[in-house]
């Protein structure tokens, strides 16, 4: 059961903290106490931030960083390091005394003093690409843990494919109560012990406080049993005693398993009042409080020095790894994979990549098949992942729904890592955040399948993709009433519109298989963040059967130039421009010329030129298609601008039905456009 402190002149862990103060004063004490110091006085001068977390796992921390992890501080990015992830992102003060004190570059004694200000890498919450030690943004709880599993789990793929001279490396966590409370923890260790992610070690900071106040309030199940029934292997330590730590550690080392080790710890450790009580949480101690501290540590320097014997012992210890980076580097000198490996682990696409695919693309525009774009999507996969040996897929448990496996590419087991599929089972936001993690470990290109409604099950993880830049791909299907029965539930009538406002996300809405094998190229190409491809359930007729340039890669563009001078002009996405199409038609036997525009990805049209826009969109009268909700289309419509759409929920009728009860039809858009023409 997980400790608590109560918050009280008589808080019994400054009993404790006083009997550990007394004992002797190691140098990993001293080591420790640097970082307590750093965080002590950054969080001070910025007058914001959580020193408390810092200061209670400053030991636990010290103990992995100086004996455990597996690094070499001149190369934060060696291919072979140990991961380590800050989970518990508000304590980024740790991770920030970490980088500086083992001697990496590019974060200075200034860079500490500049803690949370404009444009500072110390930000607030660790943020990916602000240091190159960084491995992922963290801060919202949950995300750090469940990532690092995709972390280990790429880590196992790339051993089986590159072998164990190339890739034999840990993925190791520091996290909170709040971490392990929120609910994508617990699909991600339920993923890991499934997995069996033996080179995955969680240090737990069990330190019994919440901001509330002690974690009693609303956290009272036994954690370590929860993880054996996840299957995991666990230990309870002592989180102030270097001996224990070392020892669960090792402990995780020899497992078979992946590891939770509960380090019991005082939180603010070492500040005489607020050390075991939330004041320690999330606030600058106070003058008096760090006087106190620092009192009680011996440590008689002033705010941010860093005595030169400690200097030397944490600059030791962030070489200790260079040996072994040395070693690693001559076995990729005389590896017969080594130009294979370092093009994966750069995310640079194999030569000829594209050329199945422009096969498939050459094969659509003669055939003309009647598909789903969901159909479309596996085709197109089809061509595609045998030609990219990084792509890894997988489903939450909808993969005959998603089609987003491919014949005869196996699955990934508990033990054997070689297949490239991952059965997610109906955990979308594990899912999702592994995804993260295995794009972020490098060497892999992550997508994977549930419905586009689901979406808003793996949307914090979506976003942290979007802020990271990180290249993962979704396959989101049944992307409209077009579903059908299963109704209102799991008709995702808002859902475009939502991501299409989260920056940095491109969503593909593809009309046709032409459509869709454009998209998966462009997905596939974006390097630099995640994509969507929302997929149609019910078929749709072929529209075009040119199979040269990659049109949907301005975005948007004219599928159907008007007969004479444009009237109006049809924009629709997906499985509207069908229907816009018809209505094009219908309009010319009225004499009404109307231009087609196809809008299958909103982010790149914005990327062309206005010159490009305004061609395309065109001057007359604008009408949107799209069964889902208006907000956003008014950006390409105008205030005026037509909406044949949806103004609410769905229902539950075959699609026909569904369209025809809620006007999204041929008729509907002509009926529209003569009222606004004449």
């Amino acid at each position: 059961m997980a400790s608590t402190a109560p918050i009280s002149d008589s808080n019994p862990a400054l009993a404790a903290q006083a009997a550990l103060l007394a004992l002797p004063v190691t140098e990993e004490r001293r080591m420790a106490d640097a970082i307590r110091v750093l965080a002590m006085d950054a969080v001070q001068k910025a007058n914001s931030g959580h020193p408390g977390m810092p200061m209670g796992m400053a030991d636990a921390a010290t103990a992995l960083w100086s004996r455990m992890l597996k690094y070499d501080a001149a190369d934060p990015t060696w291919p072979d390091r140990d991961r380590f992830v800050l989970s518990a992102g508000h304590g980024s003060m740790l991770l920030y005394a970490l980088l500086h004190l083992s001697g990496h570059a590019g974060m200075s004694m200034d860079d500490i003093r500049n803690f949370r200000q404009l444009h500072s890498v110390t930000a607030g919450h660790p943020e990916r690409g602000e240091h190159p030690a960084i491995e992922m943004t963290t801060g919202p709880l949950g995300q750090g843990i469940s990532t690092a599993v995709g972390m280990a789990l790429a880590e196992r793929h790339l051993a089986a494919r590159f072998g164990k001279s190339l890739v034999d490396h840990r993925t190791w966590v520091i996290a909170s109560d709040g971490d392990l409370q929120e609910g994508i923890s617990h699909e991600a260790a339920s993923l890991a012990g499934h997995y069996r992610l033996d080179k995955l070690c969680v240090l737990w900071d069990d330190n019994g406080i919440s901001i509330d106040g002690g974690t009693e309030l609303s956290f009272t199940e036994d954690v370590l049993k929860r993880f054996q029934a996840y299957g995991w292997a666990v230990k309870r330590v002592n989180g102030h005693s270097p001996s224990a730590l070392l020892g669960a550690m090792g402990y995780a080392l020899r497992s078979r398993k992946p590891t939770l080790i509960a380090c019991r710890t005082i939180i603010g450790f070492a500040a005489p009042k607020k050390a075991g009580t939330a004041g320690s949480h999330g606030a600058p101690l106070g003058a008096e409080e760090i006087a106190g501290a620092r009192a009680a540590m011996g440590w008689n320097h002033p705010p941010f020095d860093i005595p030169e014997d400690i200097k030397a012992a944490w600059e030791k210890a962030g070489s200790r790894g260079g040996g072994a980076r040395r070693s690693w580097l001559k076995r990729l000198a005389r590896h017969p994979q080594k130009a294979e490996f370092e093009r994966a682990m750069a995310g640079r696409l194999p030569e000829g990549w594209a050329d199945a695919l422009n096969a498939h693309r050459a094969a659509i525009a003669e055939s003309k098949p009647k598909i789903g774009t969901r159909i479309a999507s596996q085709q197109a996969l089809n061509a595609l992942v045998p030609s990219v040996p990084e792509m890894i897929g997988g489903s939450a448990d909808l993969t005959g729904s998603n089609n987003t496996d491919v014949k005869g590419i196996p699955a990934m087991r508990p033990g054997d890592y070689a297949g490239r599929y991952i059965h997610w089972g109906v955990r979308e936001h594990g899912m999702a955040a592994a995804m993260n993690g295995m794009a972020l470990h490098g060497g892999i290109i992550p997508y994977s399948g549930t419905f586009l409604i689901f979406a808003d099950y793996l949307r914090p993880s979506l976003r942290l993709a979007a802020l990271m830049g990180t290249r993962a791909i979704h396959v989101l299907t049944h992307d409209s009433i077009g579903l059908g029965e299963d109704g209102p539930t799991h008709q995702p009538v808002e859902i475009l519109a939502s991501l299409r406002c989260m920056p940095n996300t491109f969503l593909f809405r593809p009309a046709d298989a032409m459509e869709t094998a454009e998209c998966w190229e462009m997905a596939l190409r974006r390097a630099d963040g995640p994509s969507v491809l929302a997929l149609s359930r019910q078929a749709l007729p072929a529209l075009r059967s040119d199979a040269g340039e990659n049109r949907s890669a301005r975005g948007g563009y004219v599928i159907a130039e008007a007969d004479g001078a444009r009237q109006a002009t049809l924009i629709a996405t997906g499985s509207e421009v069908s229907l816009a199409i018809t209505a094009q038609a219908l309009l010319r036997e009225e004499g009404i010329a109307v231009a087609v525009v196809s809008l299958p990805c909103w982010e790149l049209f914005a990327q062309q030129s206005a010159e490009y826009q305004a061609e395309t969109l065109g001057a007359a009268p604008r009408v949107g298609i799209e069964a889902a909700v208006r907000f956003g289309w008014d950006s390409l419509i105008g205030a005026d601008g037509i909406f044949i759409g949806m103004t609410g929920f769905g229902a539950s009728a075959p699609a026909d039905k569904l369209f025809e009860h809620f006007g999204i039809t041929p008729a509907a858009v002509v009926a529209a456009v003569k009222k606004r023409v004449a």
